[in-house]
């Protein structure tokens, strides 16, 4: 018995120099002492910022110049007859103006028939009666609006 621990005390003792020798020459990352680690890191997360950054600025530069290019694009000459400007102007405004869409058109609807009613119901405070009315009456003025708008797309007019 004692001769077999001496043989695993050798065999142990050759193995465990032999590693340290092996180690004594060459550069291994699992070496690094924390700090180092942490500052190695730092560092890949400094880079893929600056890369995440210049992407996202190439991205944003790429965007504004396709944004300008179709501004360009949609930009259309705009013939002025000095004989009548005030017809000129109103057909300009007529044809830059919008139209407003159902839902908009539904909650100033039921917005003022809330109003109205929440007034006439709320005998003790009108005002608070109006404005729980309008708020009511425009909430369900703009679904309804928006209901309709949609039936609307759906039909194609």
């Amino acid at each position: 018995m004692k001769n077999f621990a001496i043989v695993l005390i050798t065999a142990l003792a050759f193995a465990s120099c032999r590693d340290t020798a092996d180690r004594a020459g060459t550069f291994n990352e699992t070496e690094l002492t924390e700090a180092e680690r942490i500052d190695q890191l730092n560092k890949q997360v400094v880079e893929l910022e600056k890369q995440r950054l210049i992407d996202s600025m190439k991205t944003a530069t790429a965007t504004q110049e396709r944004e300008a290019a179709e501004r360009r694009a949609a930009q259309r000459p705009v013939v002025v007859n000095n004989s009548t400007p005030a017809a000129t102007s109103a057909t300009q405004t007529e044809a830059e103006r919008k139209k407003m869409s159902g839902a908009a058109k539904g909650a100033l609807i039921g917005a003022g028939a809330g109003a109205i009613t929440g007034a006439v119901i709320d005998k003790k405070k009108p005002g608070r009666g109006a404005v729980i009315g309008g708020l009511a009456g425009a909430g369900v003025g703009a679904g309804t609006g928006a209901i309709i708008d949609g039936k609307k797309k759906k039909d194609g007019k």
